[in-house]
């Protein structure tokens, strides 16, 4: 007994010197991002370990895309991570919408991970084929209650941020519409532009070049507040159109495996406060269209309260809609 004590205390104290020695300049940090290369997250992954570095005392982080399964594999490979701080995740929104989503996960979104705070949020834009013949929200609004059963809704496929989005909005209006699924963004986009599809709903960060060169038409925004940049501040929110209450972000959100040090844990949410007041993250992701996260939710346990609100608002607007993946 007294042999297994003293183990328990030598494994106890050699943990502690691990993680008072976090990050050791030898050991790079790998950031598990479960999407593939060059997408959105991505992005916002890369712009993110290169804030980090100096708050991290110039430990490397590296980025790891982990893509498949609709982010699944990658945050599954995250959540079997040794917990040493050593390993890391950024994921979006699909956290939180997963556990409707899908009838299996080989994780627990609530369990299996250490919140270590939100990132920042992508606002959404509502936009249009381009021969429309409508050209502002309340247009559009009578354009919909018109043609009921006849509108074509794009998105990139199952639990992505533009089939979230469409899923919301057809909620709030009562309707449904047609939906047309795509493996990615950049043919749904493409489809719109040709007019094969109506409408999408997606995130600035991939419908800004497509707005400004006049390829579509914008309609509105997915937040609460009108927008500062040029591009956007004339469009209204969807609230504002009369859809009270109406809105998404897709957020990311950084995470480390469950049992994780508090020492490791507290010295990555300290760099990743100082990060996110990088003047050059902060342009980074402006040019995205991001908003870096400035709000309480950049702490642990409001993160973790925020997620458990997210799980809580999209669950049943998931299951209404009978959508599922096996």
């Amino acid at each position: 007994m007294k042999k297994l004590l003293a183990l328990a205390i030598a494994a106890a104290t050699a943990f502690g010197a691990q993680a008072a020695d976090f990050p050791a300049k030898d050991r790079p940090i790998t950031l598990i991002v479960p999407f593939a290369a060059g997408g959105p997250t991505d992005r916002v992954a890369r712009d993110l370990a290169e804030a980090l570095r100096k708050p991290l005392g110039g430990a490397s982080v590296v980025i790891h895309n982990a893509a498949g399964a609709g982010s699944t594999i990658g945050i599954a490979k995250a959540a079997r991570a040794q917990p040493d701080g050593y390993t890391l995740l950024l994921t979006h929104i699909g956290i939180a919408t997963a556990p409707a989503l899908y009838r299996k996960l080989p994780f627990n979104v609530e369990k299996d991970f250490e919140y270590l705070g939100i990132i920042n949020d992508v606002p959404m834009t509502l936009i249009a084929k381009p021969s429309l013949p409508v050209n502002n929200y309340k247009e559009l609004s009578a354009w919909i209650a018109q043609n009921k059963g006849k509108i074509n809704l794009g998105n990139a496929g199952l639990g992505s941020a533009s089939h979230l989005c469409g899923l919301l909005y057809q909620s709030a209006l009562k309707q449904e519409f047609t939906t047309v699924p795509y493996k990615g963004t950049a043919p749904a986009i493409t489809d719109l532009i040709g007019g094969q599809i109506d409408l999408l709903c997606d995130q600035t960060t991939n419908t800004s070049p497509q707005i400004e060169g006049k390829k579509v038409k914008a309609f509105a925004v997915t937040t609460r507040q009108r927008l500062a940049t040029p591009l956007y501040k004339d469009l209204p929110t969807l609230d504002e159109a009369g859809l009270k209450g109406f809105e998404v972000t897709i957020w990311h959100g950084l995470y480390a495996p469950k049992g994780t040090p508090p020492a490791v844990l507290k010295t990555l949410n300290d760099a990743l406060k100082v990060a996110l007041k990088d003047p050059e993250f902060i342009k980074k992701e402006e040019g995205l269209g991001a908003v870096v996260a400035h709000d309480k939710r950049v702490e642990p346990a409001e993160h973790k309260k925020f997620v458990q609100s997210e799980i809580a608002k999209w669950g049943p607007i998931i299951k209404a809609a009978g959508v599922y993946a096996d």
